[in-house]
């Protein structure tokens, strides 16, 4: 009998069911017993009109029925589209998607071993790069660029991104007025608003100020979100021994009750509005005094984080390819990669920041190309291993043991490509190939990668009657 080897796919898992259950209560408390600050008056409204109690100070305290009845309502798989109207995500379950991340105030230059501020052009580099690899699901700017006023940098990244990919967007706006302008830019492309409501090109992201607070413009792009259907991520990024407590227990429940905050907003808004949980776990160093992305807590925290999306059943925003080095070294491919296999192997839906360097600060296009042979990889892992009758190749053995090997054998040539995971740029010679074949390193190999690409890729462009559209509500949005 065949059994499908997909329900026996390895999974990572750290939390118990009891203190799954534990962590749950705590974050019900949090919300109704010492409640959130809100600095939002419409969002102010929707609570109160819904049975919270408002205090002074702009405090309200949500009671757990209101969580449990947003959690119940919100959708548990959210559909993704490309620019093309080609369905590419299904953003729920255990399914694991990568793409880069946002607003990065450097980017690094490998060869010549120098950072320099970002400039529109590294966000428009970095589009054309993930639109390339084909590991990467998403894309983000990877780059603020430094060249345009602050009020504006935000939509021409957002502009420059479906120019050069045509890969779903994940954006970051300064608040409503620029993500506005975003989404009429994916409605033109989409056709209709009809037809963007059905088809998502764009997910927004959006956070609260921990601890416990919501300010104006997150909850105004959070109820822009819920009104228009555009998937949001509500994900705060409390700071363990600043803005959270220092244990991972504490940390967790925190931001899930943060999240859920937001949650129970948009979904008295709108009610079956798609929206992604999730929590940035940052980790204060206290010997540095900087934010670990790559610290064992930062990585419990986050695999806490992704078993509670499943414990809930919601779509989760992750995290993957980060590194704390400075620049793509070996630290740098340990870090990520194994940040990268952890999201992939819990489960974690929509996984961001494939490339950061320095805490956040730097970006590293030759580092996404070496991910993105690494995702590849894990990805092979993750399928896990087929069992069935034709898998144990008892014939196959029997066959061989009279003709003595199993090279030329059928079930072995049946299986090559389906059983052997390829590499591209990791080498597999041995050393006198490679010393043959111009003894490169793995970040040389990359840079040529790298280079190739940026020569050689061209997206797919958009029309020119859209592209004249876009531009004018870019120029009008900079008068």
């Amino acid at each position: 009998m065949n059994i499908d080897s997909r329900l026996f796919a390895p999974t990572l898992n750290l939390l118990s069911n009891q203190n799954k259950d534990k962590i749950h209560q705590a974050v019900l408390k949090i919300l109704a017993q010492i409640g959130m600050k809100i600095f939002h008056d419409q969002a102010l409204e929707l609570l109160a009109d819904a049975g919270c109690s408002v205090e002074n100070d702009h405090i309200v305290k949500i009671p757990s029925d209101l969580v449990t009845q947003a959690l119940e309502s919100a959708p548990k798989n959210i559909a993704v589209y490309d620019r093309e109207a080609n369905h590419c995500m299904d953003v729920g379950g255990r399914r694991a998607y990568f793409g880069t991340g946002s607003d990065l105030i450097f980017s690094h230059d490998s060869i010549k071993n120098e950072r320099h501020p970002c400039v529109l052009e590294d966000v428009s580099r970095a589009a054309r790069v993930a639109d390339a690899l084909p590991n990467i699901d998403f894309i983000m700017s990877f780059a603020h660029p430094t060249d345009y006023p602050p009020q504006q940098a935000y939509l021409v990244s957002f502009q420059a991104m479906t120019a050069n990919s045509i890969k779903p967007i994940v954006s970051t706006a300064q608040g409503r007025n620029d993500l506005a302008q975003m989404w009429q830019i994916c409605r033109i492309l989409r056709g209709s608003e009809k037809q963007l409501r059905e088809k998502p090109l764009m997910i927004h992201y959006a956070d609260p100020i921990s601890p416990l607070k919501h300010p104006f413009y997150s909850l105004d792009k959070l109820l822009f979100c819920a009104q228009t259907s555009v998937p949001l991520i509500y994900s705060p990024a409390p700071i363990a021994g600043t803005t959270a407590p220092m244990t991972i227990a504490g940390h967790v429940a925190q931001g899930l009750a943060e999240c859920f905050c937001g949650l129970v907003i948009h979904q008295l808004k709108s009610k079956g509005a798609p929206f992604l949980m999730g929590m940035g776990p940052a980790v204060l160093d206290m010997a540095s005094g900087e934010c670990s992305y790559n610290a064992p807590e930062f990585l419990l925290s986050y695999q806490a984080i992704v078993e509670m999306s499943q414990y809930y059943d919601l779509p989760n925003w992750g995290y993957a390819g980060t590194t704390d080095a400075q620049i793509p070294d070996e630290q740098a491919v340990f870090e990520a990669g194994l940040e990268t296999f952890i999201a992939a192997m819990a489960g974690s839906n929509l996984n961001h920041d494939i490339g950061y360097l320095d805490f956040g600060r730097t970006g590293s296009l030759e580092l996404v190309v070496i991910l993105d042979e690494v995702i590849d990889q894990i990805r092979r892992l993750a399928q896990g291993i087929p069992v069935d009758d034709d898998t144990l190749a008892l014939d196959a053995i029997r066959e061989a043991a009279s003709e003595g090997d199993f090279l030329t054998h059928p079930h072995t040539l049946k299986y090559l490509r389906q059983t052997q995971w390829r590499p591209k740029l990791i080498s597999r010679m041995g050393y006198e190939e490679w010393h043959s074949a111009g003894g490169t390193s793995l970040l040389e190999r990359s840079q040529k990668k790298l280079q190739n690409i940026l020569r050689d890729h061209q997206p797919v462009p958009i029309h020119a009657k859209q592209a004249r559209e876009i531009q004018k509500i870019v120029d009008q949005f900079k008068t």
